[in-house]
């Protein structure tokens, strides 16, 4: 079977928030927190556990489903890598047991709040159940719910049989719980509501004839005999043609039943009862007011689905409430065509009448409601000596007149609850769409439905519709380009739209380069008298005055996103007040929130078009001294944020800085607040720092130019952002030199140093730190001395000149005692241990690691604590002692998981794999290094990845397989001859002799002696003693012809 039932429902599970999503594409999240689960083979793996949760996956089915009918050698090994992601991820975010081992395979523990798939089927059954029971309504609500859960093809996007013979398994429940939920809904006579909705399932499955006999149905009692024949008809050619075959017995029943009009047919009229007329004062009138619908309306699937769910479905949970819904957006988006769109779809669902107000809530004078009560009552038939003059007296007849009919009311542009109150009917028989800029808090019931800015395809396609088709498809790219420059809003491209129609002789190009000039973007985007500069100027109508200053204020913000402390700054102003306020632009529709985060952690931003506006009201109103006074606090607060999530994170360090920089110091509880996660914090402001490290450049503001970009390296290197290191601080670099600036200058040459050493360009970082030595020597800066110091020890030390290296780490080392900088002393004493290490004085080399460890705790410098506790393990591997080794490399990695450090996490896994190795784990030692070098591929690092490959190489060597390891360890020395390792370089050529020998491949194996030979020979001497005399040893060493030549080896180098 591939799988057997375990104990237990996953309720265990619960607790840790996470939750699973197979009925569309494969998705994990915990909370609002999406999870990255790997590639295509780790997903495949989730997915397959998934399909059959709480149930043990055997290994042979789960190796099937990844590889089919061919699976590699290494296939097992790659399924425990593929599982231990997974479990990384899940442990990472506090689920801890969510995939358990067994004999046999693995189980996936979970339960209906952790998995989409297990909450439908729990659904489904309570809909059944209550079906049975003759609670029709309930059961519908019910499928309704279970249905809801789809988001498209289930596992879409993954493949091999074992996933999509899952997948067509869920799509056959799904469709036959759509088909019993639309059976439910025909008995309860909501036949008119679901013939849309019946077309689009049969496109979606042609050739389910229980989905065209309810079609078929629901056309006939909606009066529509002649489409339900036809649909009949359609479904007779397509079973000829594709199978051959006629349609079933009883969709050949219902044909004739329909052509006869069989009375059993008709459902029972579930209307109420039309008014009575009381009088000659009201005539039997069915109202129409919509206006027309676009023609060319475009998109909005699963909006307008959602809406016409709201506002026809049973109310089950409130049978006596008036179905509300507000549509909630900025000018321009599309409210008002969306609603009027809606109301004549659902048409058929209010045949008492449709009623239109454009209530005018934006504008200065908005309509009062006594004066739509009197159009209302006219349209319903009170002839005008009979309307009541007060208000209140009119809403009373309105709400009479409504008692039992069924009719839809569309409020447009409406601006506060008081306006629309006494419009609303009495009744839930009818129903009521409203539009606005912002939701209606106030008016209970009423659901909020929000109207955003179209999907790029959804652009395209208007685009296309208006302009042509085939003019769009010819210019793909400028076609795209104009509807990312109208902000994918749809009143921008229906105008952009309407101006291509008008002048079809113009290229898109043309129109795109006329709306690539941003100061004349507002006046291009115009068509006739509609256009969008006047539309979105609405929006300001009605604002404060502080909120008239925020909204120019944000453009100076570059653009992305922004948090609560940047609006702070920009105002000068304490955080409640400006939560006031970003709250009034919110509601304003002028700002929306960006991203997930929310609470301290929110952010917001300015849609492409409206930040237009914002800028021209900005030079309008604001001087160039508050601008430029306003930038300044704006950069003064992110770098004392920065510096502040830098202590908090790394340890105070000894950083090059200006002590005479203006900093824009928060409130320390806002601080801890704002700073609780460093990391994540900035993970979500560095998109910005790019743009202000320009901004400060190009303001001549030299000093928070360079001090952004130092201060945020750390960051930068932690999450491998070298892209961004690089651009900052070539930036930087340039304003310091232009202004003159030498401290900038050391500063920005110091840290892109470090850079190269980071890329491994060795030769390059030796000359920016000579470069940066000789300038802070001419300042007398000696704190940067002893920086760069540490930079020109490491190359010394990397590069086999240990004596030089040394002497360059106690000169760092005299300077930083001196000045009492704890984290950067760590650092020094660490690297002077390895050199002891590398001489063969381990006692000494103990010594410093002690005092290096202790240094860097008392500092709070993480990342250097784990430099130093990795160096520990790799000690205690060498002497032996495999516990205290375990032991170091499990700090080590819980250090630098907390950090985000995946450079350190590859190190790590690679000493921790080591230590399996000898205590003679090799299946989970192999799991472990193959995941060490997962990591440092993903980062490019190629001397962890060197490293680890040997270790690797050796492994196989061990197992008998001398030419996987001749493979590995090929790579190996290839990695470290691009970086320039000698030693390693001569300990791999040593190994590969063996693997060749192994192999029985004498002349490659005497090859790499000779090479290995001239190796050792050319190493410098100060790289001597111990290291040296084991080079020779290897290079001598020719192992026995009994075959145990590898696990020799190994057990000598791991």
């Amino acid at each position: 079977m591939g799988q057997q039932t375990m104990s237990g429902d996953g309720s265990e599970f619960c607790s840790s928030g996470l939750a699973f999503r197979i009925l569309g594409p494969l998705e994990a999240s915990v909370g609002s927190t999406p999870l990255y689960l790997g590639g295509t083979r780790q997903r495949t793996v989730l997915a397959a556990l998934l399909l059959d949760p709480n149930q043990v996956v055997s290994t042979d089915r789960l190796i099937r489903a990844v590889y089919e009918e061919n699976p590699p050698p290494t296939a097992r090994a790659q399924l425990q890598i593929s599982v231990s992601g997974l479990r990384r991820q899940f442990v990472a975010h506090g689920a801890d047991d969510v995939i358990r081992t067994h004999p046999s395979g693995y189980l996936l523990q979970t339960d209906e709040a952790g998995l989409d798939a297990l909450r439908f089927h729990s659904l489904v059954d309570t809909a059944r159940e209550l079906r049975d029971a003759r609670q029709d309504q309930q059961a519908a609500a019910a499928y309704r719910e279970a249905l809801a859960l789809w988001r498209g093809a289930p596992l879409e996007g993954l493949p091999g049989e074992v996933v999509e013979s899952g997948a067509r398994r869920l799509t056959e429940q799904r469709v036959t719980a759509a088909e019993e939920h639309l059976r439910l809904r025909l008995a309860l006579g909501q036949h008119s509501v679901l013939v849309s909705e019946l077309f689009d399932l049969i496109e979606e499955f042609p050739l389910r004839e229980r989905l065209r006999g309810q079609l078929m149905l629901a056309l006939y009692r909606s009066g529509r005999q002649a489409e339900a024949l036809s649909v009949y008809r359609d479904t007779r050619r397509l079973l000829l043609d594709e199978l051959g075959v006629e349609p079933d017995i009883r969709l050949r029943e219902l044909e004739h039943s329909i052509l006869t009009t069989d009375p059993r047919l008709d459902h029972p009229d579930s209307r109420l009862p039309p008014a009575d007329d009381g009088g000659s004062t009201v005539a039997a009138d069915v109202p129409e007011m919509l206006p027309a619908a676009l023609a060319d309306f475009t998109g909005r699937d699963s909006l307008i689905t959602r809406i016409r769910e709201l506002v026809v479905a049973p109310r089950d949970s409130s049978p006596l409430a008036v179905p509300l819904v507000t549509l909630v957006g900025k000018p321009g988006i599309g409210k008002t065509t969306t609603a009027i769109h809606v109301g004549h779809q659902v048409a058929a669902d209010f045949p008492d009448g449709r009623l239109y107000a454009e209530l005018h809530g934006t504008t200065s004078a908005p309509v009062s409601p006594a004066q739509v009560l009197e159009r209302f009552l006219r349209a319903l038939g009170v002839q005008g000596t009979a309307i009541p003059e007060g208000l209140d007296e009119r809403a009373e007849m309105y709400r009479a007149l409504l008692a039992q009919r069924r009719v839809l009311i569309i409020l447009d542009n409406v601006a506060e609850e008081s306006q629309i109150r006494p419009l609303l009917p009495g009744r839930p028989t009818s129903a009521v769409i409203m539009t606005s800029r912002r939701h209606i808090g106030s008016l209970a019931g009423a659901v909020r439905v929000d109207v955003t800015t179209f999907a790029p395809r959804e652009s395209a396609d208007l685009l296309g519709r208006m302009a042509g088709a085939e003019r769009a498809a010819a210019e793909r790219q400028a076609t795209t380009a104009l509807a990312e420059l109208c902000g994918h809003l749809p009143l921008a491209l229906r105008i952009a739209g309407a101006r291509l129609a008008a002048r079809p002789h113009w290229e898109i190009a043309e129109l795109v380069e006329r709306f690539e000039d941003e100061t004349r973007r507002l006046d291009e985007i115009k068509y006739a008298d509609v256009g969008i500069r006047a539309v979105l100027s609405l929006a300001c109508e009605g604002l404060s005055e502080g909120g008239r200053r925020l909204f120019r204020r944000l453009a100076l913000l570059e653009e992305g996103p922004f948090s609560l402390w940047a609006a702070m700054a920009l105002l000068d102003q304490p955080e409640a007040a400006v939560r006031d306020l970003i709250n009034e632009l919110t509601d304003s529709q002028l700002l929306d929130a960006a991203g997930a985060t929310t609470g301290r952690n929110r952010q917001y931003r300015l849609h492409s078009l409206i930040v237009l506006l914002a800028r021209e009201q900005l030079v309008a109103e604001e001087n160039t001294h508050d601008r430029e006074a306003a930038v300044l606090r704006v950069l003064g607060c992110f770098l004392f944020l920065l510096a502040q999530a830098r202590d908090r994170e790394y340890g105070r360090d000894a950083l090059i800085k200006s002590d005479d920089v203006f900093l824009y110091p928060l409130p320390a509880p806002l601080v801890d607040r704002i700073l609780t996660e460093p990391l994540q914090w900035f993970a979500r402001e560095r998109s910005s720092l790019p743009a202000y490290v320009r901004r400060a450049g190009m303001m001549g503001l030299t000093e928070h130019c360079w001090g952004l970009a130092m201060t945020s390296v750390l960051f930068l290197e932690t999450q491998v952002r070298l892209d961004d290191w690089r651009s900052t601080h070539e930036t930087a670099l340039a304003a310091s030199r232009k202004a003159g600036d030498r401290t900038g200058e050391a500063a920005m040459l110091q840290s892109l140093g470090w850079l190269a050493v980071t890329r491994q360009h060795f030769a390059q970082a030796d000359e920016l730190f000579r470069k940066a030595t000789a300038l802070l020597e001419e300042m007398g800066n000696h704190l940067g001395i002893a920086q760069t110091a540490r930079g020109l020890g490491f190359l010394a030390r990397i590069d086999g000149r240990l004596d030089q290296a040394t002497a360059h780490y106690e000169a760092a080392l005299k300077i930083l005692r001196e000045r009492g900088e704890t984290v950067d002393m760590a650092y020094c004493l660490h690297h002077l241990a390895q050199i002891q290490l590398t001489k063969g004085d381990d006692a000494a080399a103990g010594r410093l690691l002690d005092e290096a460890l202790r240094l860097s705790r008392q500092g709070n410098g993480r990342r250097v604590e784990a430099q130093v506790l990795h160096r520990l393990g790799k000690t205690h591997l060498a002497r032996g002692d495999l516990e205290a080794a375990l032991d170091a490399f499990e700090q080590v990695l819980r250090i630098v998981r907390l950090i985000g450090d995946h450079t350190g996490e590859a190190y790590a896994l690679h000493g921790l794999g080591s230590v399996l190795l000898l205590r003679g784990d090799v299946k989970e030692a192999a799991n472990v290094l193959q995941e060490a070098l997962a990591r440092a591929e993903e980062n490019h690092e190629r001397l962890i990845m060197g490293h680890t490959l040997v270790s690797l190489g050796e492994l196989s060597l061990a197992a008998g397989d001398a030419k996987e390891a001749v493979v590995r360890l090929r790579r190996a020395l290839a990695l470290f001859r691009l970086v320039n390792m000698p030693d390693e370089e001569a300990k791999t050529l040593c190994r590969l002799h063996a693997a060749h020998l192994a192999a029985a491949d004498t002349d490659a194996a005497e090859q790499c002696r000779a090479e290995a030979q001239a190796l050792i020979a050319s190493i410098p001497p100060e790289v001597a003693g111990h290291v040296l005399d084991r080079l020779r040893e290897m290079a001598g060493w020719v192992p026995s012809g009994d075959g145990e030549g590898g696990e020799v080896m190994v057990e000598r180098e791991v």
